[in-house]
């Protein structure tokens, strides 16, 4: 069987702006983000990296042994490396800062593709309500580290889903 030509170069296959629901767990599912220095350097440094425009940052919820979040990356960047920049930027400085050791977190990631409306908000309802199924908070406005949190800015809902 011949291979199929290809009509359009890789350079010129770009795509937009895509939303992602993304989770990582810490190896051996430790609780390292348990502690309000842990998990409040997690924060920091997904707010550093929003800062740069690596990705709009639209929910997250920091939880003792994982955490989720709601990404945008646009046509420069791929889910992978923004999941890479978040997971390397935390372990390199809590190693520094809080004495973590390698590895911090366990190899991958999951992700979804978040396509319509409908979808972006289940997922943000579901990292939003994580703290109060797992029994960390009783209402989830005041789990310190959720961006259901009236103290953290997030980017509104991202254009283009259905």
């Amino acid at each position: 069987m011949a291979i199929p030509s290809r009509n359009a170069s890789p350079e010129s296959i770009v795509a937009g702006q895509r939303t992602f629901f993304v989770s990582a767990s810490i190896a051996q599912k430790r609780s390292l983000l348990q502690s309000d220095r842990a998990a409040q350097l997690f924060v920091r440094i997904l707010y550093e990296y929003r800062v740069q425009h690596r990705y709009l940052l639209h929910a997250f919820v920091v939880m003792p042994d994982h955490f989720h979040a709601l990404l945008t990356v646009g046509s420069e960047m791929s889910i992978e490396r923004a999941v890479q920049l978040i997971k390397g930027g935390f372990a390199y400085r809590a190693g520094r800062q809080l004495q973590f050791r390698a590895p911090v977190w366990q190899k991958g990631f999951s992700e979804v593709r978040i396509e319509s409306v409908e979808a972006y908000e289940a997922h943000r309802r579901y990292i939003h309500d994580n703290p109060v199924r797992r029994n960390l908070a009783g209402n989830a406005t005041i789990y310190p580290y959720s961006s259901v949190n009236p103290r953290f800015k997030l980017d509104g809902i991202p254009q283009g889903l259905k």
